[in-house]
């Protein structure tokens, strides 16, 4: 039997509208990485930071995977956010390794679904009245981390690249990692933290001249609920996500709750496509320090019912969480859809 990627996978088109479909309206994405793999005792004081854990600790990657759909994801996110073939170089593999690698990151996230998957099919808990087991869609989304991200200077947290990275430089340092994780079994390609309008323009591009026919999804950073971080206007990076016939959805990562509900309503005016919303726990990273730094932020309940009441309302569809967030969060969140009533209740 196929994986259900393979089952869901259409034109890119009607591909997050099927999918949705097959979720009841909404999907639930999975929450923080590298917060669970430090949880699980991986030091990832590393330039490759979560992606270290692919050379030392794939079963960690694995078991975080499998907390985040055993807590209700239908997405998981692979572990590729700061993996770049320049990175693995700089730590000594040769080009071929580095490829390896980034494949690795994609194999273990589907390797997870099938384990998670198997687990449903044996157990009893996840059966229907008809006595049917329950599969519910997990799709899984290789991520693309920004140029920033690879600099580990924190510039991924302001957008500030310097006059010297242009367009090509920026489609340069991405084709090849985005064309190998196009080819590497994942159902769709997650460019997340986006900072700056530059960034997207060069995704969109390489997208359409590698004639890259995976769907993605395009999600920016902010910090203020009007622009992303760099300063560039939301409308207009939205706006080369929505022109860009592979993008699927667009939405919001790695930024306060406080600021989503704004963020969705400007994004909803400039595309039709679903919305992903997948926000920090509300702390701030100092990305000088590299340290969080504490606010009073929600607990777990509190930040789902945000989700249903305020999210759903505002027009998103896809949620999760991003740094800080736990598989507590993403249960939360699941269960708050679940008893969300449908449409056809209302």
């Amino acid at each position: 039997m196929g994986t259900l990627g393979s089952e869901v996978k259409t034109s890119s088109s009607s591909f997050m509208s099927d999918f949705l479909e097959k979720c009841g309206g909404c999907a639930v994405l999975d929450g923080g990485f590298a917060t669970e793999l430090e949880r699980h005792g991986a030091d990832l004081n590393d330039p490759l930071w979560s992606a270290k854990c692919l050379i030392s600790s794939p079963h960690l990657v694995r078991r975080v995977h499998l907390d985040y759909l055993d807590a209700g994801a239908n997405i998981i996110i692979t572990a590729s956010y700061q993996a770049t073939i320049q990175g693995f170089e700089a730590k000594g593999f040769c080009r071929e390794e580095a490829k390896a690698l980034l494949r690795k990151s994609v194999e273990i996230a589907i390797e997870a679904r099938e384990i998670y998957y198997d687990k449903c099919t044996k157990g009893s808990w996840d059966f229907v009245d008809t006595g049917k087991p329950l599969r519910h869609p997990v799709l899984v989304a290789a991520s693309v981390g920004s140029y920033g991200a690879y600099l580990a200077d924190g510039s991924e947290y302001s957008g500030n690249y310097g006059d010297a990275v242009s367009l090509e430089t920026l489609k340069d340092f991405h084709k090849e990692r985005v064309q190998i994780l196009a080819n590497s079994g994942a159902d769709l390609i997650a460019f997340e933290t986006i900072p700056n309008k530059l960034e997207a323009k060069a995704y969109a591009e390489l997208l359409e001249e590698e004639a890259i026919d995976i769907p993605a999804w395009f999600t920016f950073a902010s910090k203020d609920g009007i622009n992303v971080v760099s300063g560039d206007s939301i409308f207009e990076c939205a706006s080369i996500a929505n022109a860009c016939k592979q993008v699927v959805a667009v939405g919001i990562n790695c930024t306060p709750p406080r600021f989503i509900q704004g963020l969705i309503s400007s994004i909803r005016k400039i595309t039709s496509k679903p919305i992903v919303i997948y926000p920090n726990s509300g702390e701030t990273y100092d990305g000088q320090s590299k340290q969080w730094v504490p606010s009073s932020g929600r607990v777990d309940e509190e930040f789902a019912d945000i989700v249903v009441e305020k999210w759903c309302e505002a027009g998103a569809s896809l949620f999760g969480g991003c740094c800080r967030t736990t598989p507590n969060t993403i249960r939360a969140i699941s269960k708050a859809l679940s008893n969300k009533p449908s449409s056809a209740d209302a």
